[in-house]
């Protein structure tokens, strides 16, 4: 009967060991994987920035170009305005000659 009691013994040490290999190999996993989490949530964080980065130059060039139409929608009424007045005196030149 003693036997029999020392297979259970041994058995239930087996098992024991098998459950503490388990619990140290997923807690390695797990240090592992919160590892890799953290080193994503960096790059995650570090490209957050740069997009953030990226929106304000894209809002300033957006800026730029309107100030250049508006620019150019100025020059352009100017340079109607020299035309008309050079169309004005070309007919007026015209007039004399004639």
């Amino acid at each position: 009967m003693s036997t029999a009691i020392e297979i259970k013994i041994s058995r239930l040490e087996s098992i024991v060991e098998q459950i503490g290999e388990a619990v140290l190999s997923t807690t390695e996993t797990v240090a592992s994987l919160a590892d890799r989490m953290e080193t994503l949530s960096t790059q995650i964080e570090e490209q957050g920035k740069q997009v953030q980065q990226q929106g304000y130059q894209i809002f300033a060039l957006c800026d730029a170009v309107q100030s250049l139409a508006e620019s150019q929608d100025s020059s352009l009424q100017k340079l109607s305005q020299l035309t008309a007045t050079l169309d004005k005196l070309m007919s007026m030149l015209q007039s004399v000659e004639e």
